[in-house]
């Protein structure tokens, strides 16, 4: 939907400077006054600038700042990645998994030299996370040393003809060199001098994606960065727009909330209860305006399969739910089930025996499958008005205002809160239930493009990319260490966004500033936060 235009506001012109007092000729730059890093961190409590940070004005009170990081050396190099099997008997030639026991990886690496090659038993160590010690998550085999893919594809070729399975990986980004490169783009926001406001927004319909780029022309903004995860081409995670709640929750996910038209940001953990009265009978639904059955992140509110614990970039399935459809959503999915149709009283109008009715002006309606749908068959008929009430609660189970110029984006996971670096990566679905830890080790552990929004001790709001998977320019970077990041950068408050081929950072003069990490170059999105004059 697109937003109301806002009244004409004057504009106050400041340039910012960068938070990090840089020489002409350093490497390193000191923490914020203020920021404080721990001993032994990732970084060493500096940034390793190698130039000057270029800042520009991209509006009044708004700037952008570019920073280079680190530099290739001699420890950057392409390298041959043996799959384990997921089993110590497993078949070596279809494995893939990234990384396994010590066990496994010995068995695989004593079968690799029995053909002739000289491969490599590497320990991949975990970081300490704010709900997870530091400790091994794994062990890798990897085999040779090359400087460029293509010779480490064409020697990848013979592995694979040896009976293996394997990719190729640069070592710079497995996450653990602090001097790697690194290419930082930020947008501040110094709303002591920007008179507009920061929200959200997305194409004609939630179920779709559009380009960051064409959503900061259309809504004339001054720039704009990737937001939510998106799945079946919609937000998943809790989505809250001005006040109205149009996403369902992954219970107990980290997200950010904004408020006063972003001028205020507060990271937390949120979860949110959606129920409906029917008669005398109340029930609560399983999600709102997302496909039923398929809950993406997991993190439902009951039966739902493998788990009911968040777990990032997993579905999750149930066959009996019941999904609120607003009309932000577009048009409901059909198929099998049932479903109510309610006016904007709540009144229900029709209930069907199947599922794709459009949604009326200001109502909703309320899709069933499996039992759910013979439940809602059995209790609902028209006339009936149905009382749907919202409940959406912080990390210590206070409920959450939902106010006009309120926005809350469950993405995560947390980076910064109270000037300290908090990953809840156990609690956040970062780390994969069971034995096999490729997504954990791929996703959370290796150098990977990543998006994040934040907020400085001066109230300024940090829109920051950092480009990734691109050897020898840009690298990426872990999870713990974007934490790390944005807490040196100044934030007091942080947050994680969708990030790989999604992150995109859009100036309205200067276009896209990153290098986004697809091929094809930036991603169509579920939604997207916007700096509008």
């Amino acid at each position: 939907m697109r937003p109301k235009p806002l009244p004409a506001l004057a504009a106050v012109v400041t340039v910012l400077a960068v938070s990090m007092p840089v020489a002409a000729a350093a490497r390193t730059a000191p923490i914020p006054e203020g920021a404080q890093a721990a001993p032994g961190s990732f970084f060493g409590g500096r940034l390793p600038l190698s130039g000057r940070p270029v800042t520009t004005e991209v509006a009044r009170g708004v700037t952008l700042t570019t920073m280079s990081l680190g530099a290739k050396d001699a420890d950057d190099y392409w390298t041959v990645h043996v799959y384990l099997p997921a089993t110590i008997d497993g078949p070596l030639n279809k494995a893939g998994t990234a990384l396994g026991s010590e066990e496994i990886a010995r068995r695989v690496a004593e079968a690799v030299r029995g053909k002739g090659f000289e491969p490599r038993l590497e320990r991949v160590s975990s970081p300490a996370f704010a709900d997870r010690p530091a400790g091994t998550l794994g062990w890798t085999v990897r085999v040779g040393r090359y400087a460029t893919d293509a010779e480490a594809s064409a020697a990848l070729a013979t592995v694979k003809a040896a009976g293996f399975a394997g990719g190729t990986r640069y070592t710079a980004q497995d996450g653990t060199d602090p001097g790697a490169p690194q290419k930082v783009h930020m947008i501040s926001v110094d709303f002591r001098e920007f008179r507009g406001s920061v929200g959200t927004d997305f194409g004609p319909t939630l179920n779709g994606t559009e380009k960051l780029t064409d959503l900061v022309a259309a809504n004339r903004a001054v720039a704009g960065i990737n937001a939510q995860w998106f799945y079946n081409s919609a937000p998943g995670g809790m989505y809250v727009k001005d006040g109205k709640l149009i996403g369902g929750a992954t219970q107990g996910r980290g997200g950010i909330k904004l408020t006063k038209d972003g001028r205020r940001a507060e990271v937390d953990a949120y979860t949110a209860h959606v129920t409906m009265r029917v008669g005398k009978a109340t029930v609560e639904l399983d999600g709102v305006n997302r496909v039923p059955g398929e809950i993406w992140n997991c993190g439902g509110v009951g039966g739902d399969q493998p788990t009911e614990k968040p777990q990032h970039d997993l579905k999750c399935t149930d066959d009996s739910e019941l999904v609120r459809f607003t009309p932000e959503w577009g048009v409901p999915p059909k198929g099998a089930g049932a479903e109510a149709v309610l006016d904007e009283r709540g009144r229900v109008t029709a209930v069907n025996g199947s599922r794709g009715a459009a949604v009326p002006a200001g109502g909703s309606t309320i899709q069933a499958t499996g039992e759910s749908a013979s439940w809602l068959l059995d209790r609902v008929k028209a006339g009936d008005r149905l009382k749907v009430r919202e409940r959406v609660e912080d990390g210590r189970g206070h409920r959450v205002s939902l106010k006009r110029g309120t926005t809350i984006l469950q993405v995560g996971p947390t980076l910064v809160r109270d000037g300290r670096v908090s990953v809840n990566a156990q609690a956040d679905g970062l780390i994969r239930e069971g034995d096999d830890q490729t997504f954990t080790y791929n996703w959370t552990l290796r150098a990977n493009p990543r998006s994040m929004i934040g907020m400085d001790r001066d109230g300024r709001l940090m829109l920051v990319v950092v480009d990734g998977r691109r050897d020898g320019y840009s690298e990426g970077l872990g999870i713990a260490q974007t934490g790390e990041l944005m807490k040196l950068l100044g934030a007091e408050e942080a947050m994680n966004l969708d990030g790989g081929g999604s992150s995109v950072l859009v100036t309205r003069d200067g276009g896209i500033v990153n290098r986004p990490s697809d091929a094809t170059g930036q991603r169509s999105l579920g939604n997207v936060i916007l700096v509008r004059p």
